[in-house]
């Protein structure tokens, strides 16, 4: 009885963690998705396979339009605390991923206009 409480408790846990369709992701999520990414994104080179997994992890936390733009906004923060980072390297990074995704990283994308 006692093991199923918790088992129940833990899949309560992680379905709070699910992001809903329509809810956009916090910049929170974005950051820790991406984070692993640095130092691809300030020397080049290829992206590490954590790197990756961050990124595919970030296409599936944003299967909505508002959910894109929310992230693309948060990703523009986060290269703005950056600003060594190279603009070909994090253009180039969902497809040295093999990720095909609706978010540009880019500092310069003007995010209203991801769908």
């Amino acid at each position: 009885m006692k093991a199923a409480i918790v088992s129940m408790l833990v899949l309560v846990a992680l379905m709070q963690m699910i992001v809903t369709p329509g809810e956009a992701v916090t910049c929170g999520q974005v950051d820790a998705s991406l984070a692993s990414c640095i130092p691809y994104l300030i020397a080049g080179g290829n992206p590490d396979a954590a790197c990756c997994d961050g990124v595919k992890n970030l296409k599936s936390i944003t299967p909505a339009t508002a959910d894109r733009r929310a992230a693309c906004e948060c990703v523009k923060a986060a290269a703005a605390r950056y600003p060594n980072i190279k603009e070909d390297a994090a253009s180039s990074l969902p497809q040295k991923c093999g990720v095909q995704m609706n978010i540009p990283i880019s500092k310069t994308t003007n995010c209203a206009n991801i769908n």
